[in-house]
């Protein structure tokens, strides 16, 4: 957030929620004050280091020893105070020069110590080394959201995959010529110093999601209305977190993207010359994941009750971040980032020109859909309504352009071979405890691999799924050579190894992770397995 919007945002934040106030009686005020308190004071004395609690303890019982006699002047004099409060944790913050800096130099600097530099390279300056460019892949429609950008606010919708992802899609933007996004952060994506100093930096606001208090999350999503009101660009994760099983998230959690509407109707109420909002979805694809050993153990350990917040993976690790990003550059890996087809807040596809389109083609005045009445209002349950539109939308954009890459596939032929050799087991008991074998012919893996391929490249020819341009072609000898170095190499035991004419598993429950990229589009039927899933795990896959 640049400095001259900042106070403004705060001032008008705290406004807004005042007025909320006003219908308000006495009695419900005290209500809604003693949620907050009861709610901060159980996460400092269950859910917080001793810092925190030594500053916010004495806050928020200074509150609640005074909601007994407070009168409705001191109630509301609470309230602004626990907004404000509130607001200040959230708001980011935005330096131009360190953003010249991260985007001129970050780059070549992930190049430089992740890749064996030649003397001649160095010789021919800075522009002949190795950077991110080199790895990253940025397609899709990326000609039209240059063009959007000229008549609207963007809301980029990523599915979220690592806790790189912010930094990778942030680069991708700047790579489209597009100005600095705002986004969401979780707290504890701070705690890395080196990279909490550049998200502190560059438009990243905190996001708390251990706090369950109802006032601050709709100071969250005021925050979010109000940046997109300013015209900044945001970015929201629908999934909430981290897809811990590695699969397409089905299960979106649109609640802050619900502000496209809201930032939408003040727009057109305030005269804003280009009052539109888009959505655009975003796919991440990465042949190795960072955290891909602690996700799927969290996964699977608890079945379905894991933490929401993890602040002990591999992303809280400078060694691990530095050979993850070092492995990633020596193997030639890709990171794909496709920007899908764009979306306006009710659900419509928009076409070149940023005008709405219903399903034949025909444009469409998104405004009339906030009429109410004569006039534009928000009304909470017709805008849930045409969230959930969005969100079909957007979980349709993210299987379609989901990038399949060489460990994907290879993990599959694997798994299937598993699940074919073990038709009793089911699958948790088949990942615990293997099979009655742990390793196959190389001969049987590439015939499964073959049998994949075919199906994988039907898919992509109906534009149901994207395949790498280094796997589209390949032959299945070198798919398995692939996936085989990356799997040989950033986890701290491979995957899979080879030895003589037969295929080992190190770790079933990393193939299973990588393997889930697949899951969701019918492989199963085709081959003629029965997964034997348990409930909870087919709702994973089904977004129940």
């Amino acid at each position: 957030m640049r400095t001259r919007d900042k106070e403004r945002l705060l001032t008008e934040v705290t406004s807004r929620l005042e007025q909320e106030l006003n219908p308000l009686s006495i009695e419900r005020l005290q209500e809604n004050l003693a949620s907050s308190v009861y709610h901060e004071l159980y996460r400092l004395r269950h859910d917080s280091g001793p810092d925190e609690r030594r500053e916010g303890t004495p806050f928020w019982k200074s509150v609640r020893d005074d909601l007994g006699r407070a009168g409705e002047r001191e109630l509301r004099g609470h309230h602004k105070r626990i907004v404000k409060r509130y607001s200040e944790e959230i708001c980011g913050n935005f330096d131009e020069r360190i953003y010249g800096v991260a985007t001129r130099i970050a780059p070549k600097a992930l190049g430089l110590i992740a890749n064996p530099i030649s003397p001649l390279k160095l010789l021919g300056g800075v522009n002949s080394l190795p950077g991110f460019d080199d790895a990253l892949v940025v397609q899709g429609c990326v000609e039209k959201i240059r063009r959007l950008k000229e008549r609207g606010t963007l809301i980029f919708l990523p599915q979220p995959v690592s806790n790189m992802d912010s930094l990778v899609l942030g680069y991708a933007i700047y790579r489209l010529g597009l100005p600095p996004v705002i986004y969401g952060a979780g707290l504890n994506l701070f705690s890395n110093p080196l990279v909490g100093f550049f998200m502190h930096n560059l438009g990243a606001y905190t996001v708390d999601r251990r706090k369950r208090d109802p006032l601050y999350k709709r100071v969250l999503k005021e925050y979010a209305t109000m940046t997109l009101e300013l015209g900044y660009d945001n970015l929201f994760f629908p999934g909430g977190t981290r897809s811990r099983s590695g699969a397409i998230e089905r299960y979106l959690k649109l609640g802050l993207a619900g502000v496209g509407v809201r930032s939408y109707v003040n727009n057109l109420r305030n005269g804003r010359a280009s009052p539109n909002i888009y959505f655009v979805p975003v796919t991440l694809s990465f042949q190795l994941v960072l955290e891909a050993e602690t996700l799927i153990d969290d996964f699977l350990k608890e079945v379905g009750k894991s933490r929401y917040i993890i602040t002990d993976d591999e992303f809280s690790q400078a060694s691990r971040i530095y050979d993850f990003m070092t492995q990633l550059m020596r193997l030639d890996s890709k990171v794909f980032a496709t920007f899908s087809e764009p979306i306006d807040p009710f659900g419509n596809y928009v076409d070149e020109n940023g005008e709405s389109v219903d399903p034949r083609g025909r444009q469409v005045d998104p405004a009339k859909y906030v009429l109410w009445k004569g006039e534009y209002q928000t009304l909470a349950a017709r805008d849930r309504e045409y969230t959930r539109d969005v969100a079909d939308k957007v979980k349709k954009a993210f299987t379609v352009d989901n990038v399949v890459q060489s460990t994907h596939v290879v993990a599959r032929a694997m798994m299937d071979l598993f699940r074919k050799a073990n038709p009793k087991l089911d699958l948790i008991r088949l990942l615990r405890m293997g099979g009655m074998t742990s390793d196959f012919p190389i001969s049987d893996l590439l015939q499964e691999l073959d049998t994949l391929m075919s199906q994988l490249r039907a898919l992509e020819m109906s534009s149901r799924i994207r395949l790498s341009d280094d796997i589209l072609n390949a032959s299945t000898d070198d798919i398995w050579t692939d996936a085989a170095r990356h799997f040989q190499t950033y986890h701290q035991e491979p995957v899979l190894t080879r030895r003589g004419d037969r295929v080992f598993v190190n770790s079933r429950a990393l193939l299973f992770y990588y393997q889930n990229r697949l899951e969701g589009y019918g492989l199963e039927a085709w081959s003629g397995l029965t997964p034997g899933l348990d409930k909870w795990h087919r709702n994973v896959w089904r977004g129940e």
